[in-house]
Order: C-alpha cells, then structure tokens, then sequence
C-alpha cells in the first residue's frame, strides 16, 4: 500500500478496479452502521476528503489509514481493503420462492434477519432491469453481489412506493429501498414474521375502516404504528370502448367480458368477489377468473394490452394506461410498521421521507391519488381498533 497517494488511472485499471472493489466496500461497510463521510472520518482521526478519495477508488490507504478506518468500523482491513474476493455464501429469509440457483435477488438486513426478495417477472424490471444484489444459490440461500447495506425494505402492491427510493437515496446518509411487491395480506404477513420495516396495506373491515383492524389482528396490536401514505379509488378497470357501458359486476357478466384476477390475499381481489356477490354474479362464471396478476399496473396493462377486458384495481392505473374506471370504493393505503421496529434507523428514514415535500409533490402529481393521509402517524394500541393518536411530523 502506498502512503495515502493517489493511484495512477493506468495503474487502476492494471488493477482490475481493484480500488474501485475496495472502495465500494468501504462504503457500504460505511453506510451500514449509518455513518455519513466526516462521522467516520472524525471516528478514525482523518479527514473527510481521504475518506471520498477512498471510496471513489482515487487513492490507496497507508497502513495507518487502512488500521485506524477498520477499527472505527469494527471490521478488519482485510474485509475493506481485500478487494477481488468472492462474496460467502449467506443464509436468508426469503420474502417469497428465491427460484432456482443463479437467479437474481435483492438482499436487506431487518431487525437482525438477512432478507432475500427475487427478482423474477415484473419484480426485476421496470423500464429497465431493477439492480441485483445478490445470486440465489439455495432455497435459504444467497451470494451478495456487493457489500450489504442500510436498506428500507417495504412490502405492498402501490406501484407509488418506488417513489421512496429517491429521496431515500439523497438522506444522510443514504438508505437503499428494497420494495417487494405483493397483496396486502401476504404483506402483513412478512410484517407479522419481522422480514420487512413496514408493511403497505389497504384492507377493509367489516365496518367499513381500513387498515387499523387487520393490522391489530395480525401484529397484535402492541407496539405497532400505522403511517399514513395516501388514498385512491378502486373500482372496475375496463377497456377504453367499454366506458359508459358498463356500471358494475352485472354488466361485465351479462356483456360476456374477460376478467384478470390478483392473487389470493390481496384486497383487490377481495373488492372483486364483494362486488360479485352484491351483483348477484358467481365470479367463478366470468372468463378469466382463475387469472393471478401482482399489482394495481399488472392488472391495468393485461387490460391495455387486451389479454383482458376488464378487473379491479386503483383509479391511477386505469388513468396510466388510458383505460375506463367505474368507482367501487374509497380506499386508504397505510405502511403498517412492526412491533419493535419504529425506532430503527430505516423507519426514521421512512418517516422523514414521507414528512419531504419532494414526495408530497410527487404523489399530488399522479391522477387518482390523495395525499391527505400522507406523513399521519397512529399507534395501534387502543382499544376497538382505532388508533391511540394520529400526528403529522414535520417536514
């Protein structure tokens, strides 16, 4: 190791980007114990700059350096510095079925689990592949691609959620997002086992509430906190000619119209048999039924590329694809955080995300959504189900 000078560019890439490997390590080894770049660099007694001209692969550290960073880490200088090593195998609680060995996956550290999410089908493309952070190697089973860090990992089936991911991504420091999409009931699910911050849920009562009841019967209630994010309507999602023709389950039974069908535990698919049966219609008659689609666009682009003719989903993926709506209800869409877990790092990151202009302008902007919950915290310890307090924080 040189004495803290900069590498030549020939000799970098001579290297094989060995310093680039060393830096990003160093880095994420930052960023997991949640330390900006001058915290560290007070903690080792350098400045700031040697820390960014590490992490950028720019310079080599001394011997001195690379010892008095490694143990302001808690690491040794061979994890931060000994760049070109294969990734060991780690073990990993899978948020859903990991596929088989070589397939792709995103990896988080939640409340001491390491959590795999695949990245099969529409989870691992966007416009674009969505960055893989680990290779499948076994049914519990992961090999990181790149050093583990501070990760928001969020399950739920609002397509609004990818939105977190750049203010999360502009905090000091950063957090990462890790969303997995899935129904509101496996959702809690994952909430429920501790593998996920926070849990997006819309799910209806009998009452007609949303969310605070469910979230109480499968969190048990104590030390659970509902954060609120927005509301939308869900309704019945048709074909652009269909609008006007049809007003509710009758007429897409009577007019002999194809349906696409979310998954089992999924509100949307809970909407479409309660508005079956208040239509009289058995929905295992309609064309389609048996169909599963994971999520509010899913549904909207079967119906926009006619491989449907109609299905339940939110007012915003109708108006994203174009297509005709028929309001059934008003739905709110809350991230129910798990006991023991509000206090962690990655949930008050969440909470200063949802407090940030930047998102409530975000979300004002899509058609269809009502950002009126949004940033609202409520404790679900009261009794009946409803919350203890509701607060906003500020932004």
């Amino acid at each position: 190791m040189s004495p803290g000078r900069s590498t030549p560019k020939d000799a970098r890439d001579g290297a094989g980007g060995a310093l680039h490997d060393a830096g990003s390590a160093l880095r994420a080894a930052r960023l997991q114990r949640a330390l900006s770049q001058q915290q560290l660099a007070e903690l080792a007694g350098v400045s700031r700059q040697a820390v960014a001209a590490l992490e950028a692969g720019r310079s080599e550290p001394s011997l001195r350096v690379a010892f008095v960073i490694a143990d302001a880490l808690a690491t040794s200088v061979e994890e931060l510095f000994g760049a070109g090593r294969e990734a060991p195998e780690r073990e990993a609680e899978p948020l859903a079925p990991l596929g088989e060995a070589g397939a792709r996956a995103v990896v988080a550290p939640v409340a001491g689990h390491l959590v795999a999410a695949p990245l099969g089908g529409h989870a691992g493309v966007r416009t674009g592949f969505v960055a893989a952070s680990a290779l499948v190697s076994g049914a519990r089973a992961v090999r990181p691609l790149t050093a583990i860090r501070p990760t928001l990992v969020v399950a739920g089936c609002d397509p609004a959620l990818s939105l977190l991911e750049t203010p999360l991504a502009h905090l000091d420091p950063p957090v990462a997002l890790a969303w997995h999409s899935c129904g509101s009931g496996d959702a809690l699910d994952l909430a429920a086992r501790g593998l996920v911050h926070a849990a997006g849920i819309h799910v209806r009562d009998a009452a007609g509430r949303y969310n605070v009841t469910a979230a109480r019967r499968r969190l048990g209630g104590a030390g659970a906190t509902a954060l609120g994010f927005a509301s939308w309507r869900q309704g019945i999602v048709l074909r652009a000619d269909l609008a006007g023709r049809v007003a509710h389950l009758g007429d897409v039974a009577r007019l002999g119209l194809c349906v696409v069908n979310r998954e089992p535990g999924a509100e949307a698919r809970a909407l479409l048999e309660r508005a079956c049966g208040d239509a009289g219609v058995d929905l295992a008659d309609l064309p389609g039924a048996a169909s599963e689609v994971h999520g509010h666009l899913e549904v909207a682009a079967a119906i926009g590329s006619g491989l449907a003719d109609a299905g339940v989903a939110s007012e915003p993926a109708a108006v994203a694809f174009g297509l005709g709506f028929v309001p059934l209800t008003e739905e709110r869409f809350d991230l129910v955080v798990g006991p023991g877990l509000a206090d962690c790092p990655e949930v008050h990151a969440l909470r200063r995300v949802l407090a940030s202009p930047w998102l409530r302008g975000q979300l004002a902007a899509i058609p269809g959504y009502d950002i009126g919950p949004l940033g609202e915290e409520a404790t679900l310890e009261a009794e009946r189900g409803r919350p203890a307090r509701v607060r906003r924080p500020r932004p």
